[in-house]
């Protein structure tokens, strides 16, 4: 670092780290046993993966895989995208530190400690790009193992089907939590911009992203909208 970070810093910055940890190990299932978006959505996954199976004609199945990765594909240029504005930001340092400066409440930054904010921020865009990459890699695969399921008919071997499906389901359950990580980390790479204006800041809000995702997950209408007609 270039300077030693103060220990507001180092505690919201804790805190940040904290909450998005948490956040990710929640929605995994470890804390708590009522299922979250991400969840109630994998069992949609293999619900729509048994109903491929059945289907001769599978021009609906290979219009969910284009889309699923079209919009991976979509998250991953964003990514580089910031990656970019960052550099942008390292040259222009000076300029940016005479306007935080400027800023009411926040403390004044020195160059070194704001290009080690920049880097941390680079780093958050680096995971996610790396997450979204992977996710459209195994999108591709699981575009092929879709494509070595048989027709389920009296002919079809059961056990050979539900190997194949199987297959399929997980490729597919693992993209989308690889996809759901490199946008938590999106998401929270914006919580994380208010640390240029402080600790109390990055305090304030990593709890704001942090509402926005427990609601999201646990409180939103598109969850109710999964549990309703069970």
């Amino acid at each position: 670092m270039g300077d030693s970070l103060s220990a507001p810093d180092l505690a919201a910055f804790a805190f940040f780290v904290l909450a998005w940890v948490g956040h990710s190990l929640t929605t995994a299932g470890r804390f708590f046993s009522r299922p979250c978006l991400s969840q109630l959505m994998n069992a949609q996954r293999e619900a729509w993966l048994r109903t491929m199976a059945g289907r001769e004609m599978r021009m609906v199945d290979t219009g969910i895989m284009t889309g699923l990765q079209q919009g991976t594909a979509f998250f991953a240029s964003s990514s580089l995208i910031a990656l970019g504005g960052c550099f942008a930001l390292l040259q222009a340092s000076d300029a940016v530190v005479a306007v935080l400066a400027n800023v009411p409440y926040s403390p004044e930054p020195t160059r070194a400690l704001f290009e080690d904010k920049v880097l941390g921020l680079m780093i958050i865009l680096a995971y996610a790009f790396f997450k979204f990459g992977w996710s459209y890699r195994l999108f591709n695969y699981c575009s092929i193992l879709i494509g070595a399921v048989p027709q389920a008919d009296d002919t079809t071997d059961p056990a050979q089907l539900e190997r194949c499906v199987g297959r399929a389901v997980g490729m597919n359950i693992v993209a989308g939590g690889h996809f759901n990580a490199g946008l938590r980390a999106m998401f929270f790479s914006i919580g994380y911009l208010g640390w240029f204006l402080g600790p109390i800041a990055l305090g304030l809000t990593t709890v704001f992203i942090l509402t926005v995702l427990v609601r999201r997950q646990y409180f939103s209408e598109a969850r109710e909208a999964l549990t309703t007609h069970v």
